[in-house]
């Protein structure tokens, strides 16, 4: 008789749809953000065909601001903020608590449907007459001069944060009240360490961007004279209310990928995490810097000239818990027994590409270089070598580390190297090339460029296209290994942490018994690979 298990327990699209098991709810995500990435890669393909000439001859001016403001939005939105900490956070996080569930499953499904309400809703804005404002909704263009769905818009993100809310307070109690016996703060895997960060960043930033886009909408059909000057606003406050969310934001994408490259380093390395309590209080230090460098995204547009040093010294200093991190990972690489498995390539991945990242981001938070480099396409680089190259590598990276537990099969080994590979190499080839044109002054936005840039928009148009093929063999592969995949096992990677300890696909419950943690998070000690073995 097969074993029961969270995917063969009830069958019937209505025992999915009513579910409150965070495994399920976990791939209720999964699914909903992977067809909102496809939205936005399709807006994404048609910015690069567009760009492959000087003079926009695919799409007009009007039609490129809506793609561009199409792709902004479904990336960061509706499929870099949900994505690891929606999906795998889900999956993962009361696992490695030793808990049958989250502290409150019914609102865990209410996040969902109220996520998918939120997108549905965006995407009707997007595609029935769209938005040309940009992702970032900067005023009094999108109060006053815009003529397309600015308020729907802005509606469906104000309805999709409080999803973000209730999914970052579910994980809060969870991880604060329904930890194993012996679990003790300095016992929990770094992954539930950054996803409790992010879920603070959540609770505390999310309801600034929320009101910020109501006012928005507010503004657009009242006048009631928050953000336009002609009725007496102020456009900036408008801006320091956005990117008070919004740099936090950045690090809701990145903050729980880094939890994930913290769980794959050490397993494939077999080794303990170097510092341990270091890299975990780097993650709470990360939260709580991330509400105060906002500033630096306003050093052209009229703050003083003493709060633009202030905001210029503490964009320096956030790079410092971030920094650490980096070192720690190295530093338990050092000496290890490295295997070259396929979420470990996605790691070395992400620390190549965070780190350009990163490095490039003190460049923005230097006063002189920011005033030069603001607004071009060095920035879309530096932002993108953040979320895509960081984030999405951890995304997948966790993706492939947590599949055997997921499902119960192996995916093809060679081909997911091969795409990790493809993936790197993609990456690098669209956006390396958009630092040299945003240092060369081609602005951000403009449908059109002068003809000495084709050489590197070319280039970067033909690195999209190989990244595109980098993302499609993931989504074949994983889907053919869940019918034919080699059977996992409970623990194909050898790995320490408590979701490893039970059977693969979990029971409905997670565990028979409930665990009783006596061990450090990453023993990887030679008794303990003598046992495995």
């Amino acid at each position: 008789m097969p074993r029961e298990h969270y995917l063969n327990h009830e069958f019937g699209i209505k025992s999915w749809l009513l579910t409150k098991d965070h495994k399920r709810i976990g791939i209720l995500y999964m699914l909903s953000i992977t067809f909102f990435f496809v939205i936005g890669g399709i807006g994404a393909t048609l910015i690069r065909l567009n760009l492959l000439t000087p003079y926009g001859t695919l799409v007009s001016a009007e039609t490129y601001n809506k793609l561009f403001t199409l792709h902004g939005i479904m990336m960061v939105f509706f499929f870099l903020v949900p994505s690891v900490p929606a999906v795998l956070g889900n999956f993962a996080l009361p696992l490695m608590l030793g808990a049958k569930d989250v502290a409150f499953p019914k609102i865990n499904l209410l996040s969902w449907y109220i996520f998918i309400a939120g997108g549905s809703l965006e995407l009707w804005a997007l595609i029935s007459g769209g938005v040309d404002t940009g992702w970032t909704f900067y005023t009094p263009f999108s109060t006053t001069f815009s003529n397309t769905n600015v308020i729907t818009a802005a509606l469906a993100i104000f309805i999709a944060g409080f999803s973000s809310i209730l999914t970052g307070l579910n994980f809060i109690v969870t991880t604060h009240r329904m930890r194993a016996p012996g679990m003790t703060w300095f016992k929990m895997p770094l992954f539930v360490w950054s996803t409790y960060a992010t879920a603070i960043i959540q609770v505390l930033g999310t309801p600034v961007i929320a009101i910020t886009l109501v006012l928005v909408a507010m503004e657009r059909a009242f006048h009631i004279g928050v953000f336009d000057p002609r009725w007496g606003g102020d456009p900036v406050l408008f801006q320091h209310m956005f990117w008070f969310y919004s740099h936090p934001a950045v690090y809701i994408m990145i903050l729980p990928g880094m939890g994930v490259i913290s769980e794959i380093i050490p397993c494939f390395a077999r080794k303990s995490m170097f510092g341990y309590k270091f890299v975990a209080f780097s993650s709470i230090a990360i939260a709580v810097f991330g509400f105060i460098v906002w500033g630096h995204h306003l050093f052209i547009a009229g703050i003083s000239v003493y709060s633009a040093m202030v905001f210029s010294f503490l964009s320096y200093a956030v790079a410092i818990p971030s920094a650490i991190k980096v070192f720690n990972w190295s530093a338990t690489l050092y000496k290890g027994s490295i295997s070259y498995r396929t979420p470990m390539l996605y790691a070395f991945g992400f620390i190549g590409l965070f780190t350009i990242g990163g490095l490039t981001g003190l460049f923005v938070a230097a006063l002189g270089l920011d005033v030069h480099v603001h607004d071009t396409y060095f920035i879309i680089a530096h932002f993108h070598y953040i979320m895509v190259g960081g984030m999405v590598m951890a995304y997948l990276g966790g993706i492939h580390y947590w599949w055997p537990k997921i499902t119960g099969r192996m995916y093809p080994e060679g081909w997911a190297k091969l795409s990790a590979l493809v993936i790197f190499l993609g990456f690098n080839l669209t956006f390396f090339p958009q630092f040299i044109l945003g240092y060369l002054g081609m602005p951000r936005r403009y449908h059109t460029y002068p003809p000495e840039f084709q050489v590197l928009n070319v280039l970067s148009s033909a690195g999209a296209s190989i990244l595109a093929v980098g993302y499609l063999l993931p989504l074949i592969y994983l889907l053919w290994s869940i019918r034919y995949g080699e059977v996992a096992g409970n623990n194909p990677w050898g790995a320490s942490g408590l979701e490893w300890q039970t059977t693969s696909p979990p029971p409905p419950d997670n565990f028979a018994v409930t665990p009783v943690v006596t061990e450090e998070a990453y023993d990887y000690s030679k008794e303990r690979e003598a046992a495995f073995v």
